[in-house]
């Protein structure tokens, strides 16, 4: 019996030597086929002054859930924890395992499997079905981490970037990364100003003046909180939103331009079907190979077709010419040319104008832009996994069960006291 008792214990993985084997058997359970083990709990000695005098008194039955290697099998222990009572010191006690914690009914191995399963892209429904437990206990799972990510400010990265992404009751949330590691440094329910300038405002000195630039989009109290908590730092202006915000000028100005002409000559054709070849670099377009499009019913390249088209207005000539050059200025992290096209005194179109003013007004920001190599690359890469998440988990209306999710998922959880998290949960 000891042999047989210690395979299963092997089998399903229990190290408590005071749990015994006493039989197992396959029994229908609200109309799904489980297998059951039967199991005791003994009591050695008392827990309170450690005698071996103790008095037995029944058992206290209780089922528990446990892992299982087949989802259509679930398993079952059925625990009979021995009451007892100290003949030296008149207490009384009940036997007591790692394998659960006190007054629970979900094993801790299911518990950390389900911790586990919460670091994947998965619903929790899936999460729940698998391991053959409800909903709200893996909810409960969620929960017992949430306290594990502590803030610090005792420290903060060189280089940071800022930004906000949609989150729950589509609410602006703000997020803060490292620019080094791309990893998360704080995540707030919150974008204002107010809230920023308090939260940043709780570090030490010497943490705040340890930053060196801080990367953003042009949104401008995010540079007067840089100016206000951090001394030393440079703001960067992110390349990806500079240039995005040239070409949708001039895709505004290339559709104006477009409806001055009749949508049945060829003009109008020219601008409207092939729009994105006027957004593309210019080195990247197409000069050997002419194609034929029904649209204006001619066989040209495309940068033929791009050159024609911009043909027709000389306002939108120097409107993609000065894109252009602002696109390979910022490649090659060419300064002295982008001032020079910042500063440019061409005829341009009206909202163009505007986008070249609101650079000339953060000047210092935009070189810094193409001159140093920190971007938001890696902060909108990490808000298209929080989409993600978002998306899995159908919307999320509990702030801190959506930063817990994405902290378990960033993989930054470490599990240093296992016990101590299940006995929260």
């Amino acid at each position: 019996m000891s042999s047989f008792n210690n395979c299963i214990k092997f089998d399903l993985d229990i190290k408590d030597e005071n749990i015994v084997l006493k039989d197992y058997f396959y029994k229908m359970v609200q109309m799904k086929k489980h297998k059951i083990y039967e199991v005791e709990l003994i009591q050695p000695a008392c827990p309170y002054c450690g005698s071996l005098a103790l008095l037995h008194n029944g058992h206290l039955i209780t089922n528990i859930r446990y892992l299982t290697a087949n989802a259509s099998l679930p398993v079952i222990i059925r625990l009979a924890k021995q009451r007892v009572k100290c003949r030296a010191c008149d207490h009384w006690s009940m036997a007591q395992s790692e394998l659960v914690n006190k007054y629970c009914s979900i094993s801790n191995a299911s518990k950390l499997k389900v911790l586990s399963a919460l670091t994947e892209d998965r619903s929790m429904t899936s999460i729940a079905r698998e391991n053959n437990v409800s909903v709200n206990t893996v909810q409960r799972v969620l929960g017992s981490c949430s306290h594990r990510f502590l803030d610090s400010y005792e420290y903060l990265p060189a280089h940071l970037a800022f930004d906000e992404f949609k989150g729950v009751d589509r609410q602006l949330h703000f997020i803060c990364l490292d620019g080094d590691n791309h990893q998360v440094v704080q995540i707030l329910r919150t974008r204002y100003k107010k809230t920023l300038l308090k939260y940043f405002g709780r570090f030490s000195p010497q943490a705040r003046a340890n930053v060196k630039t801080v990367t953003m989009d042009l949104n401008f109290y995010y540079q007067d909180i840089v100016r206000a908590c951090f001394p030393n730092a440079q703001i960067v202006i992110d390349r990806f939103h500079m240039i995005q915000m040239l070409t949708r000028s001039f895709n505004s100005l290339r559709v104006q331009v477009m409806k001055t002409f009749d949508k049945r000559s060829r003009q109008y054709q020219l601008l409207k079907s092939p729009w994105k070849l006027y957004l593309k670099k210019f080195d990247e377009l197409e000069k050997a190979h002419p194609r034929y499009n029904w649209h204006y019913k001619d066989c040209l390249t495309q940068a033929q077709v791009v050159m024609e088209g911009i043909n027709t207005s000389t306002t939108l000539e120097n409107s993609y010419n000065l894109m252009q050059s602002f696109i390979q200025a910022v490649e090659t992290g060419n300064t002295h040319e982008l001032k020079s096209l910042i500063n440019c005194q061409d005829q341009i179109g009206t909202l163009m104008h505007k986008t070249l003013l609101t650079f000339k007004h953060n000047l210092t920001a935009v070189l810094n832009g193409a001159a140093l190599p920190y971007s938001n690359g890696c902060l909108e890469g990490f808000n298209r996994k929080i989409k993600q998440i978002e998306r899995t988990a159908f919307g999320y209306s509990n702030f801190i069960n959506l930063l817990t999710r994405i902290r378990l998922e960033e993989n930054q959880y470490k599990e240093k006291e296992p016990n101590s998290l299940l006995m929260t949960a």
